[in-house]
């Protein structure tokens, strides 16, 4: 955690008012330095005969006005430890371009179709009015035919990143970022509840206790409910 993160935990959740200045001299003298940023790295794989390409709709136009307008979504992957054996599990989510909040998470042991629609399928349950830009990068989860199907039966359009360009969905690459930086990377977990449980935890704090500058220092889901009210 830098320091103007610090000064916006201390203000948001304490009410203790300090400027950024002093923050960063206390944090310089008592050597208090942010976590080591990582490069994201995805792990969809492109399919070498796609059903369907769609246009970049979304052409790096990462503002919307509203909840529920522009949706992004991605995969990653983590691993976890049993003796010398290496496993891994796949996360995906679903982040609202204007709240910047995690719609819909699904993490399971295989990245394939079936993980894609479970996280389209929740977040839709979750959202069942939404009908939005919906962008992804080129895996073959999103170009596959039975997806296609499913965004048009939910009245939404596609749009997909260029090959090669990871910040044609740089909002979402961001928040894997900000969750490898400060959950995952420096920790060993030895066990796949364990990294589930600190996962599933972490999505739970980003949305509801993580502020955020961008979002006038608030979380995501009191940006979200705040236009809710106003609306």
């Amino acid at each position: 955690m830098g320091y103007r993160r610090i000064r916006d935990e201390l203000a948001g959740h304490y009410g203790i008012d300090v400027n950024d200045k002093r923050i960063l001299r206390i944090c310089r003298k008592k050597n208090i330095v942010s976590t080591i940023k990582w490069r994201p790295k995805s792990c969809t794989k492109s399919d070498r005969n796609p059903d369907h390409i769609a246009r970049n709709y979304l052409n790096r136009d990462f503002h919307a006005d509203a909840p529920d307008e522009k949706w992004l979504t991605d995969i990653t992957e983590f691993k976890y430890y049993i003796g010398t054996e290496v496993h891994k599990v796949y996360l995906s989510a679903i982040l609202d371009l204007y709240d910047r909040r995690i719609i819909a998470p699904a993490i399971r042991d295989h990245n394939d179709n079936a993980l894609v629609m479970a996280t389209f399928n929740e977040a839709v349950r979750l959202e069942p009015d939404a009908h939005p830009l919906f962008h992804s990068d080129r895996g073959f989860q999103y170009t596959s035919a039975p997806f296609r199907m499913c965004l048009k039966a939910n009245h939404m359009k596609q749009s997909m990143s260029r090959v090669a360009h990871c910040i044609d969905n740089g909002p979402m690459e961001g928040f894997w970022g900000i969750l490898k930086r400060e959950m995952y990377y420096g920790h060993r977990f030895t066990s796949r509840e364990a990294l589930v449980t600190a996962i599933t935890t972490y999505i739970d704090y980003y949305n509801n206790g993580r502020l955020q500058r961008k979002l006038g220092v608030m979380t995501p889901m009191a940006y979200h409910d705040h236009y809710q009210s106003a609306a």
